[in-house]
């Protein structure tokens, strides 16, 4: 995949790819190498979405979640890594992008959203090449117009 032009000359190894609404794919894949780095756990969680850590309630087959203060070391390791990678993908963002996506609760989520922004998907593709094709076949030179 090329760069997109005026790619930035100097790219640090310790902070996230910038998004700045143009180049989705480019910087989804850089976003995922960079996040895959880090810690592939991370990306699990951007997979996988919330974790809330819960227990049991009796003899009942029931759970509920757990208050802070009852979290576990790995409870709380668990819910570090949803925010880490939460702060990656927010870190990632320009001031536009970061609009869109100032309302998700959860880094799925704001994968998610982004996504939906920026991929087209068959339909839409499909949808746009029957209006072009439409488009064409109109296409007649009016009685005032020359070549």
């Amino acid at each position: 995949m090329a760069a997109p032009p005026n790619f930035e000359k100097v790219q640090y190894t310790y902070r996230p790819p910038r998004f700045k609404g143009k180049y989705y794919g480019w910087w989804k894949t850089r976003m995922h190498d960079f996040i895959m780095a880090e810690d592939s756990e991370l990306w699990d969680v951007i997979c996988d979405g919330l974790y809330i850590p819960t227990k049991s309630v009796g003899d009942l087959p029931l759970t509920m979640p757990k208050t802070r203060k009852e979290y576990t070391d790995a409870d709380r390791k668990a819910v570090e890594k949803i925010f880490c990678a939460k702060k990656i993908l927010v870190c990632g963002m320009g001031p536009d992008e970061y609009n869109r996506i100032s309302t998700c609760q959860t880094a799925k989520k704001i994968w998610e959203a982004l996504q939906i922004a920026h991929e087209v998907t068959t339909q839409v593709k499909q949808s746009k090449i029957d209006m072009l094709t439409t488009e064409y076949k109109l296409f007649r030179m009016k009685d005032d117009e020359s070549i």
